[in-house]
């Protein structure tokens, strides 16, 4: 049977699309307010200015250790700056408005230059431009800013500021005559304008709270867009959604990997190898302990996932993240110590790791019928918790794989396997050594960070240049959701996450891109007792997004995609020798009609499958294509999937 699949991803907010809603980051931070699905862009952020005006610490990802919550349409943040403590609520209404209320208290008698409220304009700074404070009379040019520091700057009396401008009206005020700074950021250009809190010093259990008026208006930008596909240039071939089941909750992690098993098709599993566990004396055979049933539950348990997936004809990739002390050199280290995370390996005693780790594999393979098909150690090149050099892990790859090949284990290692996408040229010393090449069975980095897309096209030519796949081994957008877990739960952040993971596909042509995790870390599930929530256990829209991905067919390969509206992101597979074809589409904002060109000429009626924050995969019928075409309404912030028949 002849079948076509289009994906489309947009997003609807938690709430009617006639409201609007200030998008507000977990760990602080204000991206805009949403109109209709279209974002009126701009930023806030808080910060704190030492008092050598050097040190400045400002709310960022994984810059702190936030709390999120909601309460309908009020959300709140707690964090910390430094010995700063605040706690800022957000409240949304009908209309363009927002309440910013913001609370700080001083855990310590301090001296600083400030702490402040900032608002950042966006770019780019057009010619018709017009900035004002309330109450002045007076324009503000911003060419006439410059980047001084905010110590050497005079502040200005005023309530709050009105900008006009092409695409935005944006109006803060404060609810107080206030202290105001207007400067330029010294490497992006942006205006700043800054919302004194508290400038000089401020006592030990001293509260300040001061409260904001955010209304944003501006035309929604609802253009067309034009995707055009090639279907005769094939790249590399996508399996299908993977996940990762590293077991760390027993009493939840069943219920979300039950549940996922039974309802996604999944391509590749990703399992942990407890290395601590299994050999924590060098001396010691743990095969012996295997022998006489008195293997730890951790490595029983985390044998049996991998068998699980394997029975289910799921390839298994094994990772180790820690190591047992002898295999180590210096103290255990968990965390972030001294400005470094984990422990190299101790180079003395490596051939008592490889027999190690390749008994595991063997023990593996003959007593739960898994061979795996790659190994790796977690994040090595930052150290969780194995740290190494590029040189070194080339060493390895090539030592550890050669002894695994004379033990006659098909098992290869995975080239990266990094914390994210920056580190690319980690890969560079075992791409270049000839001895370490045999033993690389594809190329691996965790989608954490490094979105832009010359640095996501390093690793698609990594994989290009050795012959080998690609894979996302750990898929997801914020490592720090673990902190905060009710923002899984956003519609933003369900967007957000399968809109990168198109943009993955696009880019790169992964052989999978594995959902961490699937199990009670990071769950796209909820309730069950998953982080505290005892109400029924339910999939998110996050797991809708999932198994609308998990749907694509079999047997498909990468297509060129393009897009001429920058609030699509596009990516198409598929196989001219089966003629099944995917084309998946995210928009990022508003309504609007999708023209989609290059479509094969026999296919003609599309199935329409739509996930958003009001529906879970639902049908809604069915569209014609007509040459070669198909044009449709894309529903604002919604994820859709047109499958023909």
């Amino acid at each position: 049977m002849k079948r076509f699949l289009l994906l489309v991803a947009a997003t609807f907010t938690l709430f009617n699309q006639a409201f609007s809603q200030a998008e507000l980051s977990p760990w602080g931070n204000i991206n805009g307010i949403r109109k209709q699905g279209h974002l009126l862009k701009f930023e806030t952020a808080l910060q704190y200015i030492k008092s050598d005006g050097v040190q400045i610490l400002t709310t960022a990802r994984e810059r702190q250790r936030p709390v999120y919550s909601r309460n309908g349409s009020e959300q709140t943040v707690r964090t910390n700056l430094d010995s700063l403590y605040f706690e800022e609520t957000v409240s949304s209404n009908t209309g363009t408005k927002a309440r910013v209320n913001i609370k700080m208290t001083a855990h310590a008698d301090t001296n600083f230059v400030g702490a402040f409220f900032i608002v950042k304009l966006p770019l780019p700074i057009t010619n018709s431009l017009n900035l004002q404070l309330i109450g002045e009379s007076k324009i503000v040019d911003p060419a006439s800013l410059n980047t001084s520091p905010i110590k050497n700057l005079t502040a200005i009396k005023a309530k709050g500021f009105e900008l006009k401008d092409v695409l935005l009206n944006l109006k803060v005020e404060s609810t107080e005559q206030d202290s105001i700074f207007i400067r330029k950021d010294e490497n992006t250009g942006e205006v700043l304008v800054y919302f004194t809190l508290r400038e000089a010093q401020i006592k030990k259990g001293e509260v300040i709270q001061k409260s904001f008026d955010i209304e944003a208006s501006g035309e929604i930008d609802r253009k067309p867009a034009e995707i055009k596909i090639n279907t005769q240039q094939q790249g590399r071939s996508f399996d299908g959604l993977g996940g990762n089941f590293r077991l760390q909750n027993p009493t939840t992690d069943p219920l979300v990997i039950d549940y996922s098993l039974n309802n996604l098709r999944l391509a590749w599993g990703r399992v942990e190898m407890p290395w601590r566990y299994w050999q924590p004396v060098k001396d010691n055979n743990p095969l012996d302990a295997a022998r006489q049933n008195q293997l730890p539950s951790q490595v029983t348990d985390a044998m049996q996932m991998a068998q699980r997936l394997n029975k289910l004809g799921i390839p298994v990739i094994v990772s180790a993240w820690s190591a047992p002390d002898w295999a180590i050199e210096g103290t255990y280290n968990e965390g972030f110590v001294n400005g470094i995370w984990g422990n190299p390996l101790r180079k003395d005693v490596m051939t008592d790791i490889y027999r190690s780790l390749t008994r595991y594999l063997t023990y593996l393979k003959d007593n739960y019928g898994v061979e795996a098909r790659y190994f790796s150690f977690n994040e090595s090149d930052l150290g969780i918790n194995v740290r190494m050099t590029a040189t070194e892990h080339a060493e390895f790859i090539k030592g550890f794989g050669a002894y695994l090949d004379s033990k006659g284990i098909k098992t290869k290692l995975l080239l990266g396997d990094n914390s994210d996408a920056n580190s690319w040229s980690f890969l560079n010393a075992a791409m270049s050594d000839a001895a370490a090449k045999p033993y690389i069975g594809a190329v691996s980095f965790h989608s954490w960070r490094g979105w832009e897309t010359e640095t996501l096209k390093k690793w698609a030519d990594a994989s290009t240049q050795l012959h080998v796949p690609l894979l996302v081994s750990e898929g997801s957008i914020d490592a720090s959701a673990w902190q905060y877990p009710v923002i899984f739960q956003e519609p933003w952040y369900a967007i957000d996450e399968i809109n990168l993971y198109l943009r993955l596909l696009n880019i790169c042509q992964p052989a999978s891109i594995l959902q961490w995790q699937l199990t009670a870390d990071y769950s796209p599930l909820a309730g069950g007792g998953i982080f505290g929530d005892n109400s029924p256990l339910r999939p998110t829209q996050r797991f809708w997004n999932l198994k609308q991905l998990s749907s694509t067919p079999k047997s498909v390969f990468a297509l060129p995609a393009t897009s001429n509206n920058e609030n699509i992101t596009c990516a198409a597979l598929g196989s001219s020798s089966t003629n099944v074809y995917a084309l998946h589409l995210v928009n990022n904002g508003a309504e609007r009609v999708v023209t989609v060109t290059g479509l094969p000429n026999k296919l003609l009626k599309f199935k329409v499958t739509v996930t958003n924050a009001e529906n879970n995969a639902k049908e809604l019928g069915t569209k014609k294509s007509s040459n070669g075409q198909i044009q449709f309404k894309i529903p604002a912030r919604s994820f859709v999937t047109l499958s023909s028949e």
